[in-house]
């Protein structure tokens, strides 16, 4: 059996969110079992892939097993627990289906950069892993919360696609002579 620093099954709580301005975001993953809360930090993009994964994982299973009980497209509320203080920055994301008990599970191990400036192989027995198991429940209202606040971000220029701060944006296809895009 895997070795894991902390094993948080089944979590009572479990979002993926941000903190900051648009732009300045910080993404993390957030879950709470008993006493235990523990938050990773992840990029945006990760972020959005394990949301997409885990909306494709729901929608295969309901194919593949007619009889499971359908998830429930909830819109409640969910709210990260204060303060976000991250156990580590996510190097490598598992997911998977415990067939058995129902759930869905994510394994996240640890970025670790070695003194030679070289990441450290996730499969070390060194690296930190947390694995969270939730209900399919909980990982669809995950998700969809996920793609809700990745969408809550900066607006993109419409010629370059690159996205405009609130500053402002130079767009290098305007060749200088379009005025500056605010928002």
């Amino acid at each position: 059996m895997a070795k894991f620093t902390y094993d948080l099954n089944p979590v009572q709580h479990i979002i993926a969110d941000a903190t900051g301005e648009p732009g300045k975001r910080t993404f993390f993953l957030q879950a709470r079992a008993g006493t235990q809360l523990i938050s990773l930090v992840l990029e945006k993009q990760e972020v959005a892939n394990l949301a997409i994964s885990v909306l494709q994982m729901l929608e295969e299973l309901a194919e593949k097993n007619p009889d499971l009980p359908p998830t429930a497209a909830k819109k409640k509320a969910l709210f990260a627990e204060s303060p976000v203080e991250p156990f580590f920055r996510v190097g490598q994301l598992m997911v998977g289906y415990d067939e058995e008990e129902d759930k869905i599970w994510i394994i996240a191990k640890a970025l670790i950069v070695n003194e030679s400036g070289s990441i450290v192989d996730p499969d070390d027995d060194d690296v930190p892993a947390v694995r969270f198991v939730a209900t399919r429940d909980q990982m669809r209202a995950l998700s969809d919360h996920a793609l809700e606040i990745i969408s809550k971000g900066r607006p993109t220029c419409p010629l370059c696609g690159r996205p405009i701060d609130r500053e402002g944006h130079f767009c290098p296809r305007s060749d200088g002579e379009a005025m500056p895009i605010i928002f």
